[in-house]
This record gives C-alpha cells, structure tokens and sequence, in this order.
C-alpha cells in the first residue's frame, strides 16, 4: 500500500535505494519524452539524393557508394579497378575525406576523372556534397560513379547520397568481428568485399566466422573476399558489376 495515497504499490524498483514516485505523483513536464527528430533531420538530404538519383538515371550512370573505416583499402581497390576495368568502361570517383588531395591524387593518377570532397570534421558525406561534385564532372554515359565515403563504418551509413548501390568494405587485418560489431553497415550494404585475403596466412583470422556473421544480419547481402593488391577474387566482383550496368 503506497503510504502516500493508498494505492496498491506492485513490482516497484528500488533504485540507490530509493523507492521511485508513482506516475500519478509526477509532475508530467518535467517527465523526459522521446521526440524522433531523424526524420525531419533527413528529409532535406533524401529529396537531394533523389534528385541525384534522377540525374545519374538520366545519364544511364551506375553509382556505388563505398564505405568502410580508414585503411581498409578502398582507394588501392579503386585504383585496381580503373586498371583491370578503365580501359572496358568509362569510370568516374568523387572522394570524401577531412582533409588533402591525397586520394584524389591518387585516382587521377590513373587516368580518370576525380573530384575531392573535404568535409572538414565531418564524419560522413552527404547529399549535397554529392550534387556538387556532379556539377564538376563530365559523366560519360553508361559509365560508372564511384564514391569513397569518409573512413567511418557509423555515420556513413544513414545518409542516401542518390547511390544505386552501398558497398562495404572490411580488410581481414581489422578483425573478423566487423559485422557484429557493425551491424547496420551490413544492413544498408547491398555487397561486401573482404580485402586483403593476400594477408590470410600471416592473421590469426576466420574468414568463413566473419562472412557467416555478415549473412546471419543479412542473408541476401553478396559477398566478394578480394585482394587489391594481387587481384584475388576480383573477377566475380567485377562480373557482378557489368551485369549492374545497363545493356
């Protein structure tokens, strides 16, 4: 019996010690409410990203966006990929980082068209910064976009940038506990590519643990265990490219 009002008093809590106030004895502003405010927050992004959707749809332009934490290998696959693929089918990159040109640099080394992104202490890319990087590239089309989000496998993951398709990216030396301790990079992710598998016989690493994690979150996600430097296991993810594109 609740000494204060005789109410029956059931299952109540002791927290520090303390028994807690009834509902009825609270004063209800002070009481904290939840308020969502992602959507409003993503509201103005989304109608961007469509905007860029509806542009590169136009150009017949296939857009990916890669996201994974820093040093995963996102830039070496790039650059392995303009070097197998460049020749075949016309590749652009907008590259997202805090600071330097350094990645851009590094793109434009091999001969296609970059734009860098600084977002400063951004953790992430977003849809604007999109639309005007496209206003600086040339599209050819039926080509393909590429977009190196921020090195941040959290932030990333929230924002549509108008892409068609999400690629994650993990490297065995970070760990085979990526999914797990990631999961809503698998759930946004359309692929994953585990890189880095020329690494395997020098890690204490098990890779069919962290692909088995991956599906377990999402079963219909694709997965490609690559290598970037020596080419391992590029061909399939490349098959799965070209037949992305429109005929």
């Amino acid at each position: 019996m609740c000494q204060d009002c005789g109410c029956l008093e059931t299952d109540v809590t002791m927290i520090d010690g303390e028994k807690p106030l009834h509902d009825h004895h609270k004063n209800p502003l002070s009481q904290p409410r939840e308020i969502s405010l992602k959507k409003n927050i993503l509201h103005k992004n989304d109608e961007i990203a469509r905007h860029n959707r509806e542009h590169l749809n136009r150009e017949d332009v296939f857009c990916l966006n890669l996201i994974s934490a820093p040093g995963s290998g996102k830039t070496a696959l790039l650059e392995r990929l303009i070097r197998d693929l460049g020749q075949e089918i016309p590749i652009s990159v907008i590259e997202g980082d805090l600071q330097t040109q350094m990645d851009a640099e590094r793109i434009r080394s091999t001969g296609v068209k970059a734009v860098q992104i600084n977002t400063g202490s951004a953790c992430h890319l977003d849809a604007e910064m999109i639309h005007k990087a496209l206003h600086q590239l040339e599209l050819p089309r039926k080509s393909l976009l590429f977009i190196e989000n921020v090195g941040n496998m959290v932030c990333p993951t929230a924002f549509d940038l108008g892409e068609h398709k999400k690629i994650a990216v993990i490297s065995c030396a970070e760990g085979e506990d990526k999914p797990a301790k990631y999961p809503d990079l698998i759930l946004v992710s359309d692929v994953l590519l585990i890189n880095k598998t020329d690494l395997l016989p020098y890690l204490d690493y098990d890779l069919a643990k962290t692909k088995a994690a991956a599906l377990k979150i999402k079963p219909q996600i694709k997965i490609f265990t690559v290598s970037a430097t020596k080419g391992f296991g590029l061909t399939a993810f490349y098959d799965w490219l070209k037949s992305n594109l429109q005929p």
